[in-house]
């Protein structure tokens, strides 16, 4: 299909969406089947989806490489209307809900980063660095798993 003709079709083939997104058929057919994304039926019986549907798959794919399951990527576009075309201030709404949470990530990631090479007081105690900042395996006592990368620090171990 041209593409002046598919701007022009208010409805697109299933292989026109697959082409424009970069996603497989039965990948749209799969999200479809979680009711992620809908379509209509053409009097031969074929899917033809909204253009639409272009966004919510890309949203959907790029949601899913940032490590969102497709429960919490579902639960953000219930957030979008599915009966019409979302507008700019849909998903401007969609958008703050989902920043607190990205912001949450970038700042975990950001601890990750910074103290990955380090002690995390996981209780390992296999690097040098932690007979300083975990002695005797201190940071345990606050807890299970890795300490000083859910908010805790060597400090909360002396006080402790």
């Amino acid at each position: 299909m041209s593409r002046s003709r598919e701007i022009s079709d208010p409805l697109l083939a299933i292989g026109a969406v697959a082409e424009r997104t970069g996603l497989t058929v039965s990948a749209i057919r799969f999200y479809e089947g979680k009711g992620l994304v809908s379509s209509e039926r053409a009097s031969s019986g074929h899917r033809r989806f909204r253009r639409s549907v272009i966004r919510r798959l890309s949203f959907i794919l790029t949601s899913q490489r940032l490590g969102y399951s497709l429960d919490e990527i579902g639960r953000q576009l219930d957030r979008l209307p599915d009966a019409r075309t979302p507008t700019d201030a849909d998903w401007k709404r969609l958008a703050r809900g989902f920043a607190d949470d990205i912001d949450e990530r970038i700042a975990g990631l950001q601890l990750l980063r910074s103290k990955l090479d380090g002690c995390i007081g996981c209780g390992c105690l296999s690097l040098t660095k932690c007979s300083i900042w975990n002695p005797a395996d201190g940071a345990a006592e606050l807890g299970s798993g890795p300490r000083y990368l859910v908010g805790d620090s060597a400090d909360d171990v002396i006080d402790a």
